[in-house]
């Protein structure tokens, strides 16, 4: 069987944001939703058929799946109705309005056509697994950050954050060890709307830094935008 399992064993990064079934037969695409997943803190589980991925269902929680529809023994959308009320998102080649509609009537989350972009579909994971709940606390030293709550806390003292600077702090983390532009930034903090100018970024990015004590983790991009590293 070529169904793996990838567990996540970094330290002081808190628990996993969520445990996500990848159901796609290309290898190499597999793989690179695999790495993309795991260096954001997911933890993932791998399957290339749905027979595998049904068998995987039976042994192992999965808090959404991604699923493609052109698989080698049966369809995504057969493995859909199998798969019970794990949320899925769909990932296919098969991107006609009439296959988009079916998935989205069959009960899935989201379809997402190829080629996609990885920070869309980390976008668009990230936005169902917060309308199911599963944002959990992210910890990094003394630092522990309360997503579902939007609360901020170090040494188990609550900090004062506005909006504006939790939502850029909540960024970098589901985003973590990807760089983030800083127009990237300025939409997830002020909305796709906002007209202001990009030196705003830095300017709530140096006040984060400071109030968190995270200079070591935040790191500058030269030109480009910020990383939270760890």
């Amino acid at each position: 069987m070529r169904s793996q399992i990838i567990r996540k064993t970094d330290k002081g990064m808190g628990k996993s944001m969520a445990q996500i079934l990848i159901v796609e037969d290309d290898k190499s695409i597999n793989e690179l939703m695999v790495r993309y997943l795991k260096m954001t803190g997911h933890t993932c589980l791998t399957a290339f058929t749905g027979g595998e991925a049904l068998s995987i269902l039976k042994k192992e929680h999965a808090d959404l799946i991604l699923l493609d529809i052109s698989l080698p023994d049966m369809d995504g959308f057969a493995v859909k109705e199998l798969a019970g009320a794990v949320p899925v998102i769909f990932v296919t080649a098969r991107n006609t309005i009439k296959d988009r509609i079916r998935g989205l009537n069959d009960g899935a989350e989201d379809y997402i056509g190829k080629p996609f972009d990885f920070q869309e579909l980390l976008a668009r994971v990230n936005v169902v697994l917060r309308r199911y709940g599963r944002e959990q606390d992210f910890c990094l030293g003394a630092v522990r950050v309360d997503l579902k709550n939007f609360k901020v806390y170090e040494n188990g003292k609550e900090l004062s954050m506005t909006p504006q600077e939790f939502e850029l702090l909540r960024a970098l983390i589901i985003n973590k060890n990807v760089t983030l532009s800083r127009q990237q930034l300025l939409n997830a903090a002020w909305g796709f709307d906002y007209e202001g100018e990009e030196r705003t970024v830095d300017v709530h990015i140096q006040r984060i830094r400071k109030k968190l004590h995270l200079e070591e983790y935040i790191k500058t991009i030269y030109k480009i935008g910020y990383r939270l590293e760890v």
